[in-house]
């Protein structure tokens, strides 16, 4: 799967956002080491702290089938569907990745029309903690 078709995947996946607090509709695609996708989008709560981020939701629903090995992540976010700029993942995200992913998984951050950053992990999340760090 090229670039630009992980992008799109994430984009379609936004579209699926639950945002009636913010408004902000994010989306991510995951690409496994074997070829699959899995999508996930945001997925806002009244009470904010149950709120799930559209990276962890496509990384769970990985995990949750049995998928361990990830290449790189689209994501795009932006006000109800405008993805003018780019969008980083937040903290908590960045973790989750480190979790099953070294220091040169790709994050690809699109926008509008075909444009794209492309950024490893370690770029994100400079001296990361990981699981190599239990030990």
């Amino acid at each position: 799967m090229t670039d630009t078709e992980l992008i799109e995947a994430a984009k379609k996946a936004a579209k699926n956002s639950y945002s009636p607090y913010s408004g902000y509709t994010v989306g991510a695609a995951l690409l496994s080491k074997d070829g699959k996708v899995f999508t996930g989008c945001n997925i806002e709560n009244a009470a904010y702290s149950p709120t799930n981020c559209a990276e962890r939701t496509a990384f769970f629903k990985a995990v949750s089938e049995g998928v361990r090995e990830f290449v790189k992540i689209a994501v795009v976010g932006g006000f109800k569907l405008d993805f003018k700029d780019y969008f980083a993942p937040c903290g908590v995200c960045r973790q989750v990745m480190r979790e099953f992913c070294g220091e040169e998984f790709v994050i690809l951050l699109g926008k509008n029309g075909n444009e794209y950053r492309k950024l490893t992990l370690e770029e994100l999340l400079p001296c990361s903690f990981s699981n190599e760090s239990m030990v």
